[in-house]
């Protein structure tokens, strides 16, 4: 037998992708067979909301080491003209509190148990999205991922070693019996699965009939719901019925600034879209010399630093929130921030970015309908809790929350926590562009401002845009950089006062996709991060 096939190795040799071009319909993101799904959705007659909810229910199958159907997701979606928002974030359990959780002897939210987890948004949003915007049922646009879940899929070499990795920090953390259907479900061998080896759920894949079946209904107000809140009941959580036929998706404006002749756009708050929004507008002020300039990777660093302080602060749930959004992204307020930006690397106030689960995908079709699309579990599989017999793994959203009563973002029972996911997307005279996002927990906003500098201030192309390497500003004056990154400017920054860490480990950087639209032709042009397993599918 080949030995890659058992053991596989990172590539040695560096690599070039190029930009993928298309004209019907495009979908990228970073599990091949789930952007082949949304293709074929395409190609049976679906629009691009069809294609990227067939992507994203079949990531849950292909990439639960990052997203599932107990996981939320954002989307903005470009069609007949405008551009929509929907936010599927859930809210924490009614009987859920600061005081409840410090009596179960905890001074901190918990990432693993029934404490973090938030009502799940994914379903309701897919099923939101079809309701609204979609051609073919939902049922039959979730077939792909059914038939993957059902029929098993072979590993691909990225989920298999964040599966490996998951399946041994669970191993020495989560011995309660409360985490037994998770090793059950996805590690039926007494180990993560291997490279090329074939898995499946066909639980999992009995969920997602339900779901398309219900259109979703089942999961909040039917027998999906019963299954999760009597397991919750049974194992010392906190949700009720009540809960979850409360939820439902919220569609909302989405936000922007004008960068260079350009709208970015994002999801308002709880989302932390506003933190690139703001960053942008800081930078507006710049002029981004060149790529082998110090001064273009200071000045992001600085701003990203100013504008994390202000979120840290004041996103939260937006009916907790008591501030403006206008006024965090108004000109004034940009050129006040930016005034404080030196030379010199400075402190803000901040919390610490932390790595986390998230897939990010983006579809486009040929009538000129496009989706950027996020879905996560948060940290990897989430909580660590799967409930029995539905192949459901529950995020942990909630580990976001603040245990200070006094702070906008604090636990409340029935409330949304500040959320790290983003979808993104770029216009340009009331025309699209095109979707865009980095998935990664708090890298999410400094990949979108990294990948927008590079498109709108150097010309790159989306797969170049990509692939450039990143850096990430951790806390205090802590900004880890690629170990491609230029070791000039690395040294320069260093030089500038920044506490500069090479890190080896690509994903620490995110994963991202990009498609853009020439407005005068047509033409798709995508790219996929070479950081992850990912592909675009093109017709």
């Amino acid at each position: 037998m080949l030995k890659f096939l058992n053991e596989p190795r990172e590539n040695p040799y560096p690599t070039t992708k190029k930009a993928v071009y298309g004209l019907k319909g495009m979908v990228a993101t970073s599990q091949p067979l789930a952007a082949q799904a949304g293709l074929e959705i395409l190609k049976r007659g679906g629009n691009a909301i069809d294609a990227a909810i067939a992507t994203a229910a079949c990531l849950t199958v292909v990439e639960p080491t990052s997203n599932g159907i107990g996981g939320d997701a954002f989307a903005l979606v470009w069609t007949k003209g405008k551009l929509h928002g929907i936010n599927g974030s859930g809210r924490s359990p009614r009987a859920l509190s600061i005081d409840k959780v410090k009596e179960l002897g905890y001074d901190a939210i918990p990432k693993f148990g029934w404490i973090p987890v938030t009502v799940p948004g994914a379903p309701g949003v897919w099923a939101e999205l079809n309701r609204r915007f979609g051609k073919l049922s939902l049922l039959e646009v979730l077939q792909p991922a059914i038939q993957y879940a059902r029929d098993g899929f072979p590993l691909s070499p990225t989920l298999a070693k964040y599966w490996k990795r998951a399946y041994l920090n669970y191993k020495r953390n989560l011995q309660d019996p409360l985490f037994a259907e998770w090793f059950k479900v996805f590690a039926p061998k007494d180990r993560a699965p291997r490279v090329g080896e074939v898995w499946g759920s066909k639980d999992h894949a009995q969920t997602l009939e339900e779901i398309g079946k219900t259109n979703a209904e089942s999961f909040y107000r039917g027998g999906l719901a019963e299954k999760i809140v009597q397991f919750s009941r049974k194992t010392g959580g906190f949700f009720t019925l009540e809960d979850f036929a409360d939820y439902k998706p919220e569609w909302v404006e989405p936000i922007h600034i004008n960068y260079r002749g350009y709208d970015v756009w994002e999801i308002p708050p709880n989302g932390q879209g506003i933190v690139a929004l703001e960053a942008l507008n800081i930078l507006q002020g710049f002029k981004l010399q060149s790529l082998s300039h110090v001064d273009t990777y200071h000045y992001q660093i600085e701003a990203i630093k100013l504008a994390f302080s202000d979120a840290k602060e004041y996103v939260a749930d937006p009916g907790y929130m008591n501030i403006r959004l206008g006024d965090l992204l108004s000109d004034e307020y940009a050129e006040k921030r930016r005034s404080l930006i030196g030379n010199e690397a400075m402190v803000p106030r901040a919390g610490e970015p932390k790595g986390s689960g998230t897939v990010y995908l983006a579809t486009a079709d040929g009538e000129g309908n496009m989706v950027s699309f996020i879905q996560s579990n948060y940290m990897g599989f989430g909580s660590g809790i799967v409930v029995p017999g539905t192949g459901i793994a529950l995020q942990n959203r909630g580990h976001n929350f603040s245990m200070n009563p006094n702070h906008v973002n604090a636990l409340e029972g029935g409330k949304r926590s500040y959320h790290t996911i983003i979808p993104g997307f770029l216009t340009k005279d009331h025309q699209p562009i095109g979707p865009f996002g980095v998935m990664g927990g708090f890298m999410q906003p400094q990949g979108h401002v990294q990948v927008i500098v590079n498109t709108i201030d150097f010309g790159m192309d989306p797969q170049t845009a990509l692939d450039a390497p990143r850096w990430q500003w951790v806390k205090d004056k802590i900004v880890d950089v690629e170990h491609r990154f230029p070791h000039h400017i690395a040294q320069e920054l260093k030089a500038k006062g920044h506490e500069i860490r090479i890190q080896l480990e690509p994903n620490h950087f995110g994963r991202g996709q990009i498609i853009f639209r020439d407005p005068e032709t047509g033409v798709l042009v995508g790219g996929t991060d070479s950081r992850t397993d990912g592909t675009v599918a093109v017709w």
